[in-house]
């Protein structure tokens, strides 16, 4: 917005007007302080307790001292990409049945899955 003034030497409010954005936008300054410090610290916890989800990090950081609210953990955690790794289950193993042809042609065999 700045270039545009410069260059076609307007004000503001007729630069805004072109691009058809409130002026309101252009002199907004952000009350969000920055969170660097914050952000380092979560991934560090991510890092060495993998299995630990944004509500248990946020405990972790309320016992360090950090004044935050869980909402803004959250919010961190889905901008940084961190996710809880699910853990893969166990599969049961799956016992196959063999069958000698002997017992086939004597048992009736209706619902049998074969593999």
């Amino acid at each position: 917005m700045d270039e545009v003034r410069a260059d076609w030497k307007v004000s503001i409010r007729r630069a805004c007007a072109t691009f058809r954005i409130d002026t309101s936008l252009y002199h907004y300054k952000s009350k969000r302080g920055e969170q660097a410090g914050l952000k380092a610290r979560i991934r560090e916890i991510a890092q060495t307790r993998v299995r630990y989800g944004y509500r248990r990090i946020h405990v972790l950081l309320r016992r360090e001292g950090w004044v935050v609210n869980p909402k803004r953990i959250y919010r961190l955690y889905k901008e940084m990409g961190l996710k809880l790794r699910n853990k893969t289950p166990k599969r049961p193993f799956m016992m196959v049945l063999v069958l000698s042809p002997s017992s086939l042609s004597s048992r009736r065999v209706g619902f049998a899955i074969w593999m």
